[in-house]
């Protein structure tokens, strides 16, 4: 992670608009940094199961929202089309997701889990939680509560999403 050096030089880090940014980095700049940390032991996590991180959160999208389209999984998934594409192909061809013509739209492939794809996650589940629990370990509880609301807040402040 940043050393003290780093933060110094931080994109953000001089910028005097108030007192908080004085203090350092921005937060984007350093939820920046924590999203790439996460994808960094997110991929060490999954190597043994065959999946990067991007993998991963297409199967978990499809988990929870089957049937989707690669461009709705791509939206949710947080990546380009042009990269669904590949995930999805890769997956495919491992057998952990079919695609199917959508109901009432043939031209519309619709992506969902096979068996095997719910069994590499079942599988994959102890392993990353045990990267949730190494985030939030020396986080007291109230402040974990807090940490999940004020991210959540965020996220609908710039996107309109709301968890839920």
């Amino acid at each position: 992670m940043a050393e003290a050096a780093d933060r110094d030089t931080a994109p953000g880090a001089d910028c005097d608009a108030d007192a908080e940014t004085s203090k350092g980095p921005l937060t984007i700049y350093l939820v920046k940094q924590l999203e790439l940390a996460i994808r960094s032991f997110m991929d060490d996590a999954l190597r043994p199961y065959g999946l990067t991180t991007f993998q991963y959160t297409a199967l978990t999208v499809l988990q929870h929202r089957g049937g989707l389209s690669s461009a709705q999984l791509a939206r949710r998934s947080f990546v380009r089309p042009q990269t669904m594409h590949e995930i999805v192909r890769s997956l495919e061809e491992r057998g952990l997701i079919e695609r199917a013509h959508a109901p009432g739209n043939r031209r519309i492939m619709e992506a969902r889990l096979t068996p095997e794809g719910e069994e590499l996650l079942t599988a994959c589940a102890s392993a990353v939680q045990t990267l949730e629990d190494r985030l939030l370990l020396d986080m007291p509880e109230k402040r974990r509560s807090a940490f999940r609301q004020g991210l959540e807040d965020g996220l609908a402040s710039l996107t309109g999403w709301h968890h839920g």
